[in-house]
C-alpha cells in the first residue's frame, strides 16, 4: 500500500481550499449587501429564473431542499423574496424576489470582478478552467448514478 499523496498534490484538496479562498475574498462585499455566499447561490438562481420551486432551487445548486427552505425563509424575512404555495400543487413551494432581490443583482455584479482581479488570470484561463472543472462535475455525478 503506498503512502497518500501530500494534500497539495490532491485535486480535491486544491478544489475544497480555492473555493474556500473565493468564499474570503466574496466575504467582506457580500456582507456590506447583507447576505452570505449560500444567500448569493439562491439569488443567482431566481435571477436566472424567478418563480423557481424550493425542489428546483435545491436541484440547481446540488443541494437538498431541507437545506434551502431555511435559506429562503431568512432571505423572505429579510425582505428579498417571496415564497406561495403552488395553487395546482400545494406541496410545492414557489419562491419569486422582492424588489429588493432583484435590485441586488447589480450589486453582486462586482464579485466577478474581483475574482478576475485577485486570481492574476485572465477571463479566457477562468473561464477554460470553469469549462474543465465543470466537465470533471458532471463526469463524477453521472458515474454516481
Amino acid at each position: 500500500m503506498s503512502a497518500p499523496l501530500p494534500l497539495d498534490h490532491q485535486l480535491c484538496f486544491s478544489l475544497y481550499a480555492t473555493s474556500m479562498a473565493i468564499n474570503r475574498a466574496y466575504k467582506p462585499q457580500l456582507d456590506a449587501l447583507g447576505i452570505t455566499y449560500p444567500q448569493y447561490l439562491v439569488l443567482h438562481a431566481l435571477w436566472e429564473e424567478d418563480g423557481r420551486t424550493i425542489g428546483a432551487i435545491a436541484e440547481r445548486l446540488a443541494l437538498e431542499s431541507s437545506t434551502v427552505t431555511p435559506l429562503v425563509k431568512r432571505m423572505e424575512a429579510a425582505g428579498l423574496m417571496t415564497r406561495t404555495r403552488n395553487p395546482a400543487d400545494e406541496r410545492q413551494v414557489q419562491v419569486r424576489l422582492s424588489e429588493r432581490g432583484r435590485a441586488l443583482r447589480e450589486d453582486c455584479g462586482c464579485l466577478g470582478e474581483t475574482l478576475v482581479a485577485r486570481s492574476g488570470m485572465t477571463l479566457d484561463q477562468l473561464d477554460a478552467l470553469n469549462r474543465q472543472v465543470q466537465a470533471m462535475r458532471d463526469a463524477l455525478a453521472a458515474a454516481a448514478k
